[in-house]
């Protein structure tokens, strides 16, 4: 008689189990080719994707605060602090010495942050629809809810 609450370590061999077949590998090697590509096109305009993302966060909502702007660039506090340092000594932004109520300093761009953003968003742009582009039109708004349910579920 075996016990039906055991389970065998071995996985069942049900065609995945190669890992490059596993869907989180398949995701990280399209995340890893997304992120070489931006890295690249940033490098001209002499962003880095973190960068990049930080200036877009504050296009859209000025006056950011590094926590905000670290959950939003998916990096740690410690890392936008010189994300934001960086983007500073460019003139690309600009923060206040003190903070008016707490800890926070809000960051919001300068015209030089606001012309560089929009250089770099049309490489970036570009990219993203290159990508956008191998999957077929029909199946896309599928595969957009697909990844926000997988992100969901792991609690992203």
């Amino acid at each position: 008689m075996t016990d039906e609450t055991t389970t065998d370590p071995t996985p069942p061999d049900d065609g995945t189990a190669d890992v490059t077949e596993r869907l989180g590998y398949r995701l990280k090697r399209a995340a890893a080719a997304l992120r070489g590509a931006m890295d690249g096109a940033l490098r001209e305009h002499g962003l880095t994707v973190p960068q990049y993302a930080c200036l877009e966060l504050l296009d859209q909502r000025p006056g950011l605060s590094n926590a905000e702007l670290a959950r939003g660039t998916f990096v740690t506090r410690q890392s936008m602090n010189v994300v934001l340092r960086g983007l500073q000594d460019a003139g690309l932004i600009t923060r206040a010495p003190t903070a008016d109520h707490g800890r926070a300093l809000p960051a919001h761009l300068t015209e030089d942050g606001h012309r560089r953003l929009t250089a770099a968003r049309t490489a970036v742009y570009a990219i993203d629809q290159q990508m956008t582009d191998a999957v077929p039109p029909k199946r896309l708004a599928a595969l957009l809810a697909d990844l926000n349910r997988m992100a969901e579920t792991l609690g992203g």
